[in-house]
């Protein structure tokens, strides 16, 4: 029998590697960027081509490589940062796996141009899946010049998987951020297609996240600042006032390194216990200090999740020190006890010797003598006489104007033994259901073969949640919230696909600032905000003037509508369209949609059941939740059966 067992091509073992490492052009990005830093740069340049399918350039001023160190960059596992595994645990640079360059070099075209400080001419290095095409000395500037073209062009897959512009540059966006919110001491700067998109400057970092996400945040930041010897727990928070359900900025970062923990994100929310809403987020930037022995950054590909030794007590310190800043800057309400004008409490004077109280009453005093003019002995009180019947004057002509309108009693003559099943209910008085009778046993959701509300039925609304009216099969109880929001859906979906919504100009513009990667989103989907009927006129910088939004919504926040609409799409990937205009219908339908509680009227609980039943799916939301149920008839018999 041959041997079957065989070792892989140096060229398919980084394609594999590559397949973990780089997963969009914004992994590219973060890698360069990372090593830029590494390599001590002072200024990082980053330019993008039709969102880096066609061609990534990170030029950086760090230290640069010799003739050697940038052909073996190149080779997988060569890295300048670990010797011995021991290296693992005392990590403080961003790279170390020497994983990145190669994983490019094996899936992109990649040229190199790189040059050190004491030496007068540089390197260039071409290499395309892994092979290297040419090598030369050339005059470049001291730094490295990376140049990476037709990503994933030798694995046609990958590349038809990528995502739209739009998307892949929201996520290189994304990355850049991360990285720029840890390093205010680099310079960076973003070019998409020859436009700028970030020009930060070395700056603290305070107003670094000023700069990248809005000045408006300013005055909503509290410092977090706990020194332990376990950890140093920095950075900023966000007052309570902030909250929102969707787009809190959100970061953590240890030792420089941007990464996830919901363990430690839990430990910030339970801080905003009572202070925030349920179920909304609040933004933070928090940078934790940890001795590198103590954590380990080894344990995912991409460096994003990292391992801490004792996390339980880093939970503790850090919902600890978020307390502490809310209390501190007088985020916390607390009871202001107004002192002014309140009486002096007397100290307690032990020489003065203690009596008890005395009490005076008027023994002679009989509540039931009826003499106007009785004169009490001890006293100079008389109780006038007080004519109780002229009080109630007028208010029994008051209650007869008020009072409805008798009825004739229903007498039932039929004998409904005999009579047959009719199914014009225009005569018939729909009952109704009392409380413990709607709240027995209820049926599954009505399907669509379900006959419709009954002619002529009446409808009555039940604790300003649901409505009740008659079918043939029972009763049927709607849910007003939910099947609003199955109508308004329908209607904007019709508005979309026939580029029709109806905008009802606003007086004052409000202004909507995005980060650049939200920006980037919303300019993908603008098209589909006109044909619902937003108007948004673009600054620049990020920022968007509301001239017009939906008829219809009048009332809503129609900035915090546009930012929950775009990072819905952040989170749906707004590259297939049918899917983005789904999206934006539902979410303006549920903040549209009438409220549990609001009280309506017979017509108005009338049209709602009617609009209903027009559309395609009415027993559900688009969004799958149930809108209505029944009760049988034969439910309800039973509960007269005794």
């Amino acid at each position: 029998m041959s041997d079957i067992i065989h070792l892989l091509p140096d060229s398919v073992a980084n394609q594999i590697a590559a397949g973990e490492v780089i997963q969009r052009p914004a992994s590219v990005i973060k890698e360069l960027v990372e090593n830029a830093i590494d390599a001590e740069a002072q200024e990082i340049h980053v330019l993008v081509t039709d969102a880096g399918k066609t061609c990534i350039q990170v030029i950086d001023d760090g230290k640069g490589m010799s003739e050697t160190d940038a052909r073996l960059a190149f080779e997988r596992h060569a890295t300048s940062k670990i010797k011995e595994a021991a290296d693992l645990f005392a990590l403080r640079t961003m790279g170390f796996r020497g994983e990145a360059l190669a994983s490019v070099a094996a899936v992109a075209e990649v040229e190199l141009k790189t040059r050190t400080a004491n030496e007068e001419l540089g390197t260039r290095i071409v290499i395309a899946g892994s092979k290297v095409e040419s090598q030369e000395a050339v005059s470049c500037p001291k730094g490295s010049n990376f140049s990476i073209k037709n990503l994933f062009f030798n694995i046609p897959a990958r590349r038809k998987f990528l995502k739209a512009n739009s998307t892949e540059l929201s996520n290189i966006l994304t990355e850049f951020e991360r990285i720029a919110l840890v390093h205010p001491e680099v310079a960076f700067y973003l070019y998409s297609n020859d436009t700028e998109l970030f020009n930060l400057p070395a700056m603290p970092l305070r107003q670094r996240i000023l700069a990248v996400f809005g000045k408006k945040l300013n005055q909503y930041l509290l410092s977090v600042d706990v020194d332990t010897t376990m950890v140093k727990v920095s950075g900023f928070v966000a007052k309570p006032e902030t909250a929102r359900k969707k787009g809190a900025h959100q970061y953590f970062f240890v030792n420089g390194r941007y990464m996830r923990h919901p363990y430690f994100h839990k430990a910030v929310m339970d801080a905003y216990e009572q202070l925030i809403p349920a179920g909304e987020q609040i933004s933070y930037f928090i940078y934790f200090e940890v001795d590198p022995a103590n954590i380990d950054v080894n344990i995912h590909p991409t460096k994003t999740e990292i391992k801490f030794e004792n996390e339980q007590a880093i939970w503790q310190i850090l919902s600890a020190s978020v307390k502490e800043s809310l209390g501190k800057f007088n985020a916390v309400p607390s009871i202001d006890f107004d002192t002014e004008g309140m009486p002096d409490i007397p100290a307690f004077d032990q020489t003065r010797p203690i009596e008890p109280p005395k009490v005076h009453y008027n023994s002679d005093f009989n509540p039931f003598k009826t003499s106007s003019a009785s004169s009490y002995s001890g006293g100079n009180y008389s109780r006038p006489k007080v004519d109780w019947e002229g009080l109630y004057d007028g208010l029994e002509k008051a209650s007869k104007m008020n009072a409805p309108m008798e009825e004739e009693p229903f007498v039932d003559e039929t004998d409904w033994a005999s009579a047959p099943v009719s199914t014009d209910m225009s005569e018939e008085r729909t009952p109704y259901v009392p409380e413990t009778q709607a709240s027995s046993s209820l049926s599954a959701p009505l399907y669509a073969n379900e006959p419709a509300v009954e002619k002529g039925a009446q409808h009555f609304q039940f604790k300003g949640r649901f409505i009740l009216t008659s079918v043939k099969s029972g009763l049927m109880l709607i849910d007003q919230h939910r099947a609003h929001i199955r109508v308004l859906f329908e209607r904007y979906m019709n508005q979309i696909s026939q580029k029709q919504g109806v905008s009802q100009g606003v007086l004052f513009p409000e202004i909507v600032q995005l980060p650049a990667s939200e920006a980037a989103v919303l300019e993908s989907i603008m098209e589909d905000f006109s044909a619902v009927g937003f108007e948004l006129t673009p600054l620049g910088g990020g920022s968007y003037a509301i001239n017009g939004i939906p008829s219809g919504i009048e009332g809503l926040n129609p900035v915090e509508l546009v930012r929950n609409m775009v990072h819905t799409a952040m989170e749906k990937g707004s590259d297939v369209k049918e899917e983005v205009q789904t999206m934006l219908a539902l979410t303006l339908a549920k903040a549209a949609a009438i409220v549990y509680g609001q009280v309506l009227s017979n017509e108005e609980m009338a049209n709602l059941v009617d609009s209903l039943f027009a559309c395609p799916t009415p027993n559900y939301t688009p969004d799958g939740r149930t809108v209505l149920s029944t009760i049988k008839e034969e439910d309800i018999e039973k509960l007269f059966s005794r």
